[in-house]
């Protein structure tokens, strides 16, 4: 990858200098070997998540949570403030100042949603992109910022104005060519990149492009799990790198910024598959938890209500869904009388599966404790 070029600022009538990126629709020579070790512990965690999921009873009930955390993590790098609990309580319940921020997290986990369930009948492509970012903006603070098409005016990242700030993406009558080269690569298996590091290689290009006036962080780094399902590095989408982006953010703006300024796409590859690694890794232990949880819940801790009942399993497999309930969603979730439902919900309480949040004598709201506690750690 010593020969990689990010591409060149070049001089705009406007005065200002906007930065063109090389077309990446092309042949790639791999030949660094300290990339080609990590690559080889990437795919070995990958495979190792993949044959562990195919383990797991029912496993769309466990992505869904996986979807929010993922949702929290990346609109939280870009300033969100929502955490998952608020995020999966109705709105009703969440403070007014903090809506505007449950609705952006919310509409990610539809975003993603959306895509994923689109995707035997539409291929990863711009239009999936622009569907997906139509979606994040709807009814949120960017709805008036061209949701779901691509900008047709400059915008720039860092400082108040254009003459300040620290990046210029190019301009916006390149963003379509550039979308489309983008676009290519995805279906293209002659570039010489494993589907891992075209991931890589497609993010860095997409933040690059900046193709929305805004949204970018989020549906760039969506588009990483589509592309893994998409290319089958990912049998089921329950890899999600936004947690470590997070965790390491300025490394991640760092490395990023670093392959435009002097063509160090190799930094940005080894940073992308360390995370891959971490993340696969904490994703199987996870899973490995998971069961390990519902294994405990239903066969030591439910047979202690000690009565049988349908219900405290229907409300088990809800939990592994929606970890957050109150009474009127364990009565949909059950097919319970609102007193059968207080009743199940304190029976969980007693026996270690719920914890009440709120404090209140009405109203009461439920946590499942351990569950959150896999994706919160």
């Amino acid at each position: 990858m010593k020969s990689f070029r990010a591409g060149r600022a070049t001089p705009t009538t406007a005065g200002y200098k906007a930065f063109h990126p090389e077309l990446i629709n092309r042949p790639f020579r791999l030949d660094d070997m300290e990339l080609q070790g990590l690559l080889e512990q990437a795919t070995l965690k990958l495979g190792e998540l993949n044959a562990f999921g195919e383990l797991v009873p029912n496993i769309g009930h466990f992505i869904r949570m996986h979807v929010y955390k993922e949702a929290t993590v990346s609109s939280k790098i870009e300033g969100t403030q929502t955490n998952m609990e608020e995020a999966l309580l109705d709105e009703r319940a969440v403070s007014t100042e903090r809506r505007d921020d449950r609705r952006e997290v919310n509409n990610y986990v539809k975003a993603m949603e959306h895509c994923l369930g689109s995707m035997h009948d539409l291929p990863l492509s711009s239009r999936m992109l622009r569907e997906a970012h139509a979606t994040l903006l709807q009814g949120a603070r960017g709805e008036h910022r061209m949701p779901g098409e691509f900008r047709r005016s400059q915008n720039w990242i860092g400082g108040a104005t254009l003459v300040d700030a620290a990046f210029i993406p190019p301009s916006w009558e390149e963003v379509g060519p550039l979308m489309s080269d983008l676009e290519n690569v995805f279906h293209n298996d002659r570039t010489g990149l494993p589907h891992v590091l075209k991931a890589a290689l497609a993010h860095y290009q997409f933040e690059t492009i900046h193709p929305f006036l805004d949204g970018n962080g989020r549906i760039g780094r969506l588009m990483i799990t589509l592309y893994f399902v998409h290319a089958g590095v990912l049998n089921q989408p329950v890899l999600y790198l936004s947690d470590f982006f997070e965790r390491n953010r300025s490394a991640y703006y760092d490395n990023l910024s670093r392959v435009r300024s002097q063509n160090d796409i190799r930094q940005w590859f080894r940073f992308f598959l360390v995370g891959v690694i971490e993340t696969a890794n904490k994703a199987t232990n996870g899973l490995r938890e998971i069961l390990r949880l519902k294994k405990e819940c239903l066969e030591v801790r439910i047979p202690r209500i000690g009565r049988q009942t349908q219900a405290a399993p229907k409300l088990l497999n809800h939990l592994f869904q929606q970890p957050i309930v109150w009474a009127e969603e364990v009565m949909k979730a059950t097919g319970q009388s609102s007193p059968s439902a207080y009743k199940i919900m304190s029976d969980f309480e007693r026996i270690g599966i719920l914890r009440e949040i709120t404090g209140n004598k009405w109203g009461r709201i439920y946590r499942f404790e351990e569950y959150f506690k896999v994706f919160e750690g």
